[in-house]
């Protein structure tokens, strides 16, 4: 969402007379708070009973995938997503309501749910120019969208979880707020996941091998945990349509 501030696409919209906003299944007290904090140049809308949401797929414009669990949220005690938490999308109208372009996350494992890979403000951007210049039928959603970067492989995304958590249960990785410590970046568990590793090795090395297997038996049942509890928490809808909200 900031990348359309940065990229300058914000400032390309209102100079043809367009707007921006951003939609949150967050109350509107913490879509206020974001908006300040990320200083992202557009109006931030809360919508925890997606009203919006419900107005766009009975439009016919764009139907969402929700995620109703809360598991993930609990390190963030001040959350609120009272009906869930939206998958996001991008959707462009004109003012008489002509769809220019709609994009929708399907949360799978490739993208870790949802987590990860959007389309880029500039590939959004030249499609809604490319659809204002000609009078044609409203496009398809964009399944094949040029994004802004890509997921790692979910085997490595799970170690990553499982490492935050320091290999005894995994912890995601929120966004903070901004009187917070921000949160470790998934980038910095790959050290750990390698000294984690490194450990086990000098462990077989050096001690009774018996009690170390013994031992990897043991932790090996609290990553079952954490993985299967990792499979519960993600969404991963590889087909198929929303559910109405």
């Amino acid at each position: 969402m900031r990348g359309y501030g940065k990229s300058g696409v914000v400032d390309q919209i209102r100079r043809d007379g367009g707007e921006i906003y951003a939609i949150t299944s967050e109350p509107q007290s913490l879509a206020t708070e974001a908006e300040e904090a990320w200083g992202h140049g557009f109006s931030c809308i809360g919508d925890p009973h997606h009203e919006i949401i419900d107005t766009c797929r009975e439009r016919g414009w764009l139907s969402l995938f929700v995620s109703r669990s809360q598991g993930l949220l609990k390190f963030r005690s001040w959350a609120s997503h009272p009906k869930g938490y939206l998958q996001p999308a991008v959707l462009a109208l004109t003012p008489e309501g002509r769809v220019l372009y709609r994009w929708r996350c399907r949360p799978t494992r490739q993208n870790v749910g949802g987590a990860i890979s959007r389309p880029t403000p500039g590939h959004v951007w030249r499609n809604i120019q490319a659809r204002l210049e000609r009078d044609c039928e409203e496009p398809e959603l964009d399944d094949a969208p040029e994004l802004d970067q890509q997921a790692p492989p979910w085997s490595l995304f799970v170690l990553m979880l499982m490492a935050h958590g320091w290999f005894l249960r995994p912890r995601p990785f929120p966004l903070g707020r901004a009187n917070e410590k921000p949160p470790a970046h998934p980038a910095r568990m790959i050290p750990r996941i390698l000294a984690f590793a490194g450990i086990w090795i000098g462990a077989f090395a050096l001690l009774p091998k018996g009690w170390v297997a013994l031992a990897l038996t043991a932790w090996a049942v609290l990553l079952w945990r954490g993985v299967t509890k990792i499979h519960r928490e993600f969404q991963n809808i590889p087909r198929g349509e929303p559910e109405p909200i």
